[in-house]
């Protein structure tokens, strides 16, 4: 049994004052997600993501195709107590404390008052809240909400976690701790499926991906399969480099870079061969070659053609 298996999913909203305009946010989208997958959704804003989770979710009725989660219809009820959402702004009372709204959504279970407190207490904890549990949620920070709204998803330790830009808002600390509670979600047995356009999370958590823009599905599988582990060029350290090698290097149109007595050039991959014998010829040391393969943010510029709607530049 799949865990997410999806076929044919199409979404049209209607636009216009008589909503007789139809636009297509998600375009007959098929894919399947296995028991303990991380999978990760991709693509520009715009691109279907969050469509994609709304369908899965029953929140929104699809224009066509099905879906089914762990077997049930998407509006089968039962499956509601074995999932856990995430969405990308969630709402909060900020009235209530931290520890008030959790145990309010534990209540929502069916859980018992001794229940409700030994698993809110766990989640505190286990999202770095512990401390801030009785504070009004009105005085939380944007990484403070992050964090209680992903406990929340996991209140009923659901067996399908659905998270719609899980990390926005959270400092690195904040994203290494929830990469951390991914990763020991998966070793459990779970699935996670999340949308999200920072690449560098997707690359450290993923199990698959798929690539939306669109509305379209423009790649899936794993990673190593989508960026087809292509070298793209070859750096190479040397050491005693001397003024004639170094001006070799340079008038091949090479870029060079000196570091105190060591020497890095990138060359394409066909030219590696004359440059390891031309490092020979004049007396030069090879300290270490490196292949540099296709990165996802290349696919991405490859596919996309910009980066302003991405957010790359997001790293640790």
């Amino acid at each position: 049994m799949h865990a997410v298996e999806i076929l044919g999913l199409t979404k049209d909203y209607l636009h216009g004052f008589w909503r007789k305009r139809p636009s297509r946010a998600l375009d007959g989208l098929t894919l399947t997600i296995e028991p303990g997958e991380v999978f990760g959704l991709l693509g520009p804003n715009g691109a279907g993501k969050t469509t994609t989770l709304k369908l899965l979710l029953g929140l929104i009725y699809p224009t066509a195709g099905t879906a089914r989660i762990l077997g049930h219809p998407l509006h089968d009820v039962q499956v509601r107590h074995q999932i856990g959402f995430l969405p990308e702004a969630p709402y909060f009372y900020d009235y209530l404390t931290g520890w008030e709204f959790l145990d309010y959504c534990a209540s929502l279970f069916g859980f018992s008052r001794g229940e409700r407190r030994r698993r809110v207490g766990e989640l505190v904890e286990k999202v770095g809240l512990r401390g801030a549990e009785n504070i009004a949620l009105r005085k939380y920070s944007r990484g403070m909400l992050q964090r209680l709204g992903l406990a929340q998803a996991l209140v009923n330790d659901p067996e399908v976690l659905f998270l719609d830009e899980p990390v926005l808002g959270l400092d690195p600390v904040g994203r290494r701790e929830f990469r951390d509670l991914i990763l020991e979600f998966r070793d459990r047995g779970k699935t996670v499926l999340f949308s999200t356009h920072i690449l560098p999370d997707v690359e450290m958590l993923c199990d698959r991906v798929g690539i939306l823009n669109q509305g379209h599905l423009h790649g899936l599988g794993t990673l190593s399969t989508i960026l087809a582990l292509k070298v793209e060029a070859t750096e190479l350290m040397m050491g005693q480099v001397s003024p004639a090698l170094l001006e070799e290097l340079r008038a091949r149109g090479n870029s060079v870079r000196i570091t105190g007595d060591e020497v890095s050039v990138q060359v394409p991959e066909q030219d590696v061969d004359a440059i390891l014998n031309l490092v020979r010829q004049h007396g030069g040391r090879l300290l270490a070659l490196t292949p540099i393969r296709r990165s996802l943010e290349d696919y991405f510029f490859e596919q996309f053609g910009t980066e302003r709607q991405l957010d790359l530049a997001e790293r640790e």
